[in-house]
């Protein structure tokens, strides 16, 4: 029973090592294979790249071209890795306020905090995936007999978010001196409600500058051949004939 268990308890960050804890961050349910299969990828890419570029090029004029394909070989598997745990920081950062209020509605309803986690992650499933399974990682840790602080210390960690990890240090808190949970999970939920419309206001405010470039490259020198076109061809013309 205790070796059944082992195999669905997730182990903890701190036992791992730090490509798995990259594996864990990016939401890879395996990460020891994950980080095998990583460590592959860059080791496999920039040979590929390099004798590909070696074969069409040949040594000579090829030499320069494969040592720089080479090196983006070796950083395209982590700027992948980057660009998915950033994605999946995000939607975690983003639900975080919907999942606080789902918890202040389940316990001032009379439910437990184990029980409360249990019915958010079954809520949250479609709207944010990636919070719904930290969730139920904390809800299998309990029930395996981890303590509800490592827990939640395991969740903060995994993540690597800092709502989650004032989210955390307020439960921690809020266990050890016995206040209301329900007053304290509200007023982190109107925080991170806050945060989340700051964030949205500043890419909001972005996204100006943004369209710059765009407009720059693609549209003003349309709008000039439109525009000024006509004239050109006229005064073409008319130097032409004169």
């Amino acid at each position: 029973m205790v070796r059944r268990v082992s195999t669905f308890v997730p182990k903890s960050p701190k036992e791992m090592g730090r490509l798995q804890r990259r594996m864990v961050r990016a939401g890879f349910k395996n990460p020891q294979r994950a980080a095998v299969l990583f460590a592959l990828a860059e080791i496999t890419f920039p040979v590929v790249f390099a004798l590909t570029t070696l074969f069409f090029m040949g040594t000579v004029r090829g030499g320069l071209m494969a040592f720089l394909l080479a090196g983006v070989g070796y950083a395209l598997p982590g700027l992948w890795l980057a660009r998915v745990t950033a994605a999946r920081q995000k939607q975690i950062q983003n639900g975080l306020p919907d999942a606080l209020d789902l918890l202040i509605v389940c316990v001032e309803a009379g439910a437990g905090l184990d029980a409360a986690i249990v019915k958010a992650s079954e809520e949250l499933a479609l709207a944010y995936p990636a919070l719904a399974d930290e969730l139920r990682l904390i809800t299998t840790e309990t029930r395996a007999g981890k303590p509800r602080i490592e827990a939640f210390r395991n969740f903060a960690q995994r993540t690597g978010v800092d709502d989650v990890r004032g989210l955390v240090a307020m439960l921690i808190q809020t266990d050890r001196f016995g206040t209301s949970i329900a007053q304290a999970l509200r007023t982190h939920a109107a925080t991170s409600r806050t945060k989340r419309r700051q964030r949205a206001e500043e890419r909001a405010a972005k996204l100006g500058v943004k369209l710059v470039f765009p407009l720059v490259f693609c549209l003003f020198p349309a709008l000039y051949v439109v525009v000024l076109g006509p004239a050109v061809i006229k005064i073409m013309h008319s130097l032409l004939s004169g």
